[in-house]
């Protein structure tokens, strides 16, 4: 399987203390957020993206920890942790 949705443009999005996500984006028209659960990636709506893009503005982003965008630090590398 390709790891893209055919016709979507990749894009960078830099959120909250610098951390990116990655999202697809395609279409035109007014914009519909797809969202994907656990433990999947953008890539889930593939199918429904690119039909909807018909009409619409589509962003299909990875949430972070998922797919290309930027993973959660590991918590023990933290200062002042607690560990039980």
């Amino acid at each position: 399987m390709d790891p893209r949705i055919n016709g979507f443009d990749y894009r960078r999005v830099t959120v909250a203390d610098g951390v990116t996500l990655n999202a697809a984006v395609g279409g035109s028209g007014p914009a519909i957020v797809l969202l994907h659960g656990f433990p999947q990636t953008h890539l889930m709506w593939r199918h429904v993206a690119a039909d909807l893009a018909a009409d619409h503005t589509v962003i299909c982003p990875d949430l972070r920890g998922y797919g290309d965008s930027d993973k959660p630090l590991d918590s023990r590398a933290l200062p002042g942790r607690l560990d039980p």
